[in-house]
C-alpha cells in the first residue's frame, strides 16, 4: 500500500526529479563493490571523453532498438 502512494507522490515529480529519483534508486540496486562500481565509472567518463572530442557518435535508443529489430528479421 505505501509504495502506491509513493509512486502516485513520484508522478507529481517534474521530468528532471523523476530521472534523478530513478537514478539514485537504480544505484541502490546495483553491485555493492567498489571495484565493479569504478570500473564502470571509468568506462562512463571513458565514452564520454570520446564522445565531446568527436572520435564517437551518439544515436537515440529508439534508433538503434529499429536498426537491430531490422537487422533480426
Amino acid at each position: 500500500m505505501e509504495a502506491v502512494l509513493i509512486e502516485k507522490e513520484a508522478l507529481r515529480l517534474t521530468l528532471t526529479e523523476r530521472a534523478l529519483l530513478a537514478d539514485h534508486l537504480l544505484q541502490t540496486l546495483g553491485s555493492e563493490d567498489k571495484a565493479v562500481m569504478k570500473a564502470w565509472s571509468d568506462e562512463a567518463e571513458r565514452r564520454r571523453g570520446l564522445f565531446i572530442n568527436g572520435e564517437i557518435e551518439a544515436f537515440d535508443g529508439k534508433s538503434v532498438v529499429d536498426a537491430l529489430r531490422k537487422r533480426l528479421r
